[in-house]
């Protein structure tokens, strides 16, 4: 196989599992309507308790897993219950909750920077020495496994009534309120949801890179972002519910497909924050742009 092919594997086996995340940044930011900084904090959290977890108390990679899922739960509630009971602003709210994730993970960590598993067992290592495939090609595997169950998860939980009042709180959360629904309520609930997304695909990038770090939730909601944007680009006429969620997956396979061209093309690493600033901008202008065009287009037509 060659090197290019080699390298947008491994790219799509990433975007795969940073699309659990980018599936907890479409609930807060599409569906609720709030800018949750959260995201940076509790994907740290999944991945430092991951590595903790299992190098220091030799829990198996799944409970590991389930335990960062959770942990990233309890995050989201956190920043819920300063956003709805102390009335701080959910932007605001977001970031104390990762200001204070970054001792909590520290103190995980006992201290120290980073955790490797470089002698650990994780579930895409066990597949590979049943199967003998490649690490990228375990990881795709059970990547897409877990996206099915959970795109399936949220498609039915938002068709329930729960869901339909967590979707009519981002739309109107007025009418909502009035028609008796704890909206609070509704904003932690989604709040946890989201961050338990975002706390479990840290665990997973965790046992993907065989280590644990302090700093790998940097630059998480712009790569979140950046997915949920680019895929509503390129599945913009799927409208249903279930697509949207899948949008968001693909979004985040393509962005790292983009990054490992360019990187492959000989851009300098260091600049990939900066690309992807540009790519969530890029993405975010072109349908202003396309509407004015058109308003403008339509105007000539009427004139002439």
């Amino acid at each position: 196989m060659s090197a290019w092919l080699v390298s947008i594997e491994g790219a799509i086996s990433q975007g795969i599992i940073y699309g659990i995340m980018a599936l907890g940044v479409y609930i807060t930011f599409r569906i609720m309507d709030i800018a949750d900084l959260t995201v940076d904090g509790s994907f740290a959290l999944g991945s430092c308790l991951c590595a903790a977890l299992m190098v220091n108390y030799g829990m198996n990679a799944i409970v590991a897993l389930s335990l960062s899922l959770g942990a990233g739960v309890l995050a989201g509630a956190v920043t819920g219950f300063l956003h709805t009971v102390l009335e701080i602003p959910a932007i605001l709210a977001g970031i104390l909750t990762q200001i204070g994730l970054w001792s909590i993970n520290l103190r995980i960590m006992s201290g120290a920077a980073n955790i490797t598993l470089l002698n650990q067992k994780t579930i895409f290592t066990s597949l590979v020495e049943r199967t003998g495939w490649t690490q990228a090609s375990a990881v795709l595997v059970i990547g897409l496994v877990i996206v099915a169950i959970l795109v399936i998860i949220l498609y039915w939980l938002f068709g329930t009534e729960i869901g339909a009042a967590l979707r009519a709180t981002g739309n109107n959360e007025h009418m909502i309120r009035a028609l008796g629904v704890n909206v609070k309520w509704t904003k932690v609930l989604a709040l946890m949801i989201s961050n338990g997304l975002v706390g479990l695909s840290g665990g997973l990038v965790c046992q993907m890179n065989k280590f644990g770090d302090i700093n790998s939730g940097t630059g998480s909601i712009v790569i979140g972002l950046a997915a949920i944007v680019i895929g509503e680009m390129l599945m913009k006429k799927c409208l249903s519910f279930g697509s949207k969620l899948i949008s968001a997956v693909l979004g985040s396979m393509v962005y790292f497909v983009i990054r490992a061209i360019v990187l492959r093309l000989g851009m300098n690493p260091n600049d990939m924050k900066l690309l992807s600033a540009v790519l969530v901008a890029v993405a975010l202008c072109i349908p202003v742009l396309a509407g004015k065009w058109k308003m403008k287009h339509s105007y000539i037509e009427g004139g002439e």
